[in-house]
C-alpha cells in the first residue's frame, strides 16, 4: 500500500525510513511499509483524523487530567489535540527516534511551549525510571517500521504503566484486534486495573482503555458527555462510544 499524495521529504535513521507525504489538504507520516503513521490536515492540525486515535478520546468521558504522557510520537496527532482543548494539561512525550521529533516539528506544526515537554528515549526505559504516581493519563501507541513494539504486550510494562499513574490515572493502549486472546502481557492488565474497557475499531485496531479504580457512569450520562464533548474536539466520538464494551478475552 502506497501512501497518498506525493512524497516531499524522506530521511534514514538505524530502523530505516521516515516519509511525509503531501496530498495538498493533508500531510501523512510513513515509515517505508506503506501505512499511516500519522495523518495531519493543514488547516487544523488539533483535529484527529483516523477512527482509532478518535477511539482513544473516549478516556476524556472519564477523566480530566493535568498531567498527560504519551509513549510513541508519530506525527503528533494525539498530542496535538490534547494540547489544543485542555490548556490547563502538561503534556510528557516519549519517542525513541530523534528523527522522528524533528519531522513532527518541521512538518505535522508540533506545538512548542513550556507545557510541552519531549523526549527521545525507549518508552520501556523511561518508565524504569519515571516517578510513580506523576501523570494523570498515559496514551501508549507505540508503533515503528515492523508495526506494534512488542514491549507493549509484556505484562512488566503495564506493571511500570499502572506505577506511573496517579490514583484515578488511565492508561490507553493502541492495539490490533488479533492480539485479543493471544498477549500475555495484555491478560495481565487484568492484574493491575479494576476497570477495563475496549473499542474495536474499523480497519483492525482495538483501543484499551484501563483505570486504576471503578467508575459509575451510566449511559446516558456517557452519551451527554460525549454530545459536549464532540462539539470540543470537532468530530463525534458517538459511534466509537456505541462500540465500548466490557474487557474480555
Amino acid at each position: 500500500m502506497s501512501l497518498p499524495g506525493k512524497e516531499i521529504f524522506r530521511t534514514y535513521d538505524d530502523l530505516g525510513p521516515i516519509q511525509v507525504f503531501d496530498d495538498g489538504n493533508k500531510r501523512y507520516l510513513g515509515f517505508g511499509s506503506g501505512d499511516e503513521q500519522s495523518c495531519l490536515m493543514k488547516t487544523e492540525p488539533q483535529l484527529l483524523l483516523h477512527e482509532y486515535a478518535r477511539s482513544m478520546m473516549l478516556v476524556l468521558l472519564f477523566h480530566t487530567p493535568k498531567n498527560v504522557t504519551f509513549l510513541g510520537l508519530g506525527g503528533g496527532s494525539l498530542v496535538s489535540c490534547v494540547y489544543h482543548h485542555f490548556p490547563s494539561s502538561a503534556l510528557k512525550v516519549i519517542e525513541l527516534r530523534q528523527k522522528v521529533v524533528d519531522t513532527a516539528y518541521r512538518f505535522f506544526q508540533l506545538p512548542r511551549g513550556e507545557r510541552l515537554d519531549v523526549s527521545v528515549m525507549d518508552a520501556g526505559r523511561y518508565l524504569k525510571k519515571a516517578k510513580r504516581g506523576s501523570s494523570d493519563l498515559i496514551f501508549c501507541d507505540l508503533y515503528g517500521p515492523d508495526g506494534l513494539d512488542e514491549q507493549q504486550l509484556e505484562p512488566v510494562f503495564n506493571e511500570r504503566c499502572y506505577d506511573l499513574l496517579s490514583d484515578d490515572g488511565w492508561l490507553v493502549l493502541n492495539c490490533w484486534q488479533n492480539h485479543r486472546g493471544e498477549a500475555e502481557g495484555l491478560r495481565s492488565l487484568m492484574d493491575w486495573f479494576p476497570e477495563i474497557k475496549v473499542c474495536s475499531v474499523p480497519g483492525g485496531n482495538w483501543t484499551i482503555l484501563a483505570s486504576k479504580r471503578n467508575h459509575d457512569i451510566s449511559d446516558k450520562k456517557l452519551e451527554e458527555k460525549a454530545k459536549v464533548l464532540s462539539e470540543k474536539l470537532g468530530f463525534s466520538l458517538s459511534t466509537s462510544l456505541k462500540r465500548l464494551e466490557g474487557f474480555g478475552f
